[in-house]
């Protein structure tokens, strides 16, 4: 790395402050509108020309995003004004990899100044380098994006079956409680480490509902903590649904045995194609469920709620030959996400020591070419 530099941030990029706009301010359009989190929403103008690239200035520290077409960047970012030459999507990379908790000049809200980012020492490639590295990653980050595309398509794809057979019947409706297990979780004492400390079995919290799929727990528990906690294990297939606050309502599918924690509940069904059934059904219900909720700031849905929950099943030939073509298409959907997992484990680790110089392109490129 004799030909790396070394420079600081502001002397390869310039970064600027996003212009702020209110929700009420936009109009219908398909440019995104990127906040600190990421595409918060769309409006018809745009401020900068794509591709471009964004972090979070305000809230969310340093969380950086590649934008391919134009785009209009929230007063909660920092964009990349002037690339000065460099391969935009190294950028991208490179300023992923910065340590910003270190640049807050925030109190209560951490806050990201583009003038405390712009001394910051750093070695920098050529420009040759830069483009290695850039399609090295690009290439990790474009399959993970194509499997996406195809867990997305074979999901709508099973959905377009169900809807296909519900208008061939008539309504066949079930109570959930009499056709599957439905259980609450468990969250083992945070005062007990034992229950946390080199843990073996996978737990999940009420943000994993909102996850399109969880090939992920959210932390491991100790089997001490399985048995003395009232953690309820629920299997690979269950349906998952959070019960309390931000997430109630929100419907996921369990790729994995997992623990869950007091905030949400499994569903899932002894025959494997009704378990792919009711995931998809129980969706498309979600607004029975709600309107049930108690509480006051704090919605609540009960176990007696999701227990009473009236489903469209059909007969047993009827859901066989349905699952004879879903059920592939939903386990495509799930590998493909595991997949991925495998796939951004292995950028992630790559992405620091091509950055650093210690890993050259044309062995990481090896790597990349067995992996994909």
């Amino acid at each position: 790395m004799s030909d790396w530099k070394r420079t600081t941030v502001g002397d390869v990029v310039t970064l600027q402050r996003g212009f702020d706009i209110t929700k009420a301010q936009q109009n219908p359009g398909n440019v995104p509108v990127v906040s600190s989190g990421g595409i918060s929403s769309y409006h018809d103008t745009a401020m900068v020309e794509g591709p471009g690239v964004v972090m979070g200035r305000k809230g969310t520290l340093g969380k950086v995003f590649w934008l391919e077409s134009d785009y209009w960047p929230h007063d909660t970012t920092l964009w990349v004004k002037d690339f000065k030459g460099n391969d935009r999507r190294f950028v991208y990379y490179f300023l992923g990899t910065l340590n910003y908790l270190s640049m807050n000049v925030g109190s209560s809200n951490p806050t990201l100044n583009r003038n405390h980012v712009h001394p910051t020492p750093i070695n920098w490639p050529p420009l040759k380098e830069q483009r290695g590295i850039a399609v090295v990653l690009g290439a990790l980050d474009d399959k993970i994006a194509v499997n996406e595309r195809i867990a997305t398509t074979t999901d709508a794809m099973v959905e377009a079956l169900r809807q296909m057979l519900l208008a061939e019947l008539d309504a066949n409706f079930r109570r959930l409680g009499d056709i599957a297990k439905i259980v609450v979780g468990s969250t083992p004492s945070r005062a007990k480490s034992e229950y946390w400390t080199d843990g073996t079995v996978n737990w999940i919290n009420s943000g994993k509902a909102n996850e399109f799929r969880v090939i992920d727990p959210s932390e491991m528990i100790t089997e001490d903590a399985l048995v003395n906690s009232s953690v309820k294990m629920m299997p690979p297939g269950a349906t998952l649904i959070g019960i309390t606050g931000a997430t109630m309502g929100k419907i996921s599918r369990l790729e994995i045995p997992a623990g869950g924690s007091q905030n949400v509940a499994g569903v899932w069904a002894d025959e494997p194609a009704l378990n792919d059934w009711l995931f998809y059904d129980i969706k498309a219900r979600v607004a029975d469920l709600t309107k049930h909720a108690s509480g006051g700031a704090q919605q609540h849905i009960n176990k007696r709620i999701i227990t009473e929950l009236q489903c469209s099943v059909p007969g047993p030939d009827r859901l066989t030959a349905w699952s004879a073509k879903a059920s592939p298409l939903v386990t495509l959907t799930a590998r493909r996400l595991v997949e991925n997992r495998t796939l951004a484990a292995l950028r992630d680790t790559l992405l620091p020591q091509l950055m650093s110089g210690r890993l050259r392109v044309k062995d990481a490129e090896k790597i990349v070419e067995d992996a994909t």
